[in-house]
């Protein structure tokens, strides 16, 4: 099954952070918060403007982005976790040098 997003929404995979910090602490699941940073997997044309034209997202497929940690309707297709959400609840890109 495959996922298109309508308007200005996407969707987006979310990056678990290491069960393992530097101390060599371990957290258990019970303990962690929900990720904030994500992989775009697709996004919408985009959303119209008053004057009817398409305003195309910021946003592009394979972009690492952090959201907040709230944001989105998580969903499960093929047994993997997505999140859509509209780009609007995105903060950032994450730019990797």
């Amino acid at each position: 099954m495959k996922l298109k997003p309508l308007a200005d929404r996407v969707i987006v995979r979310p990056i678990e952070e290491q069960d393992q910090k530097k101390g060599g602490i371990i957290i258990p699941d019970t303990a962690k918060e929900k990720p904030v940073q994500g992989e775009v997997v697709a996004v919408g044309p985009g959303q119209l403007n008053d004057d009817g034209k398409k305003v195309p997202l910021e946003v592009k497929i394979g972009d690492r982005i952090l959201y907040g940690k709230y944001s989105g309707t998580e969903v499960e297709i093929n047994a993997q976790k997505l999140l859509i959400m509209q780009e609007s609840d995105i903060f950032a890109t994450v730019i990797i040098k």
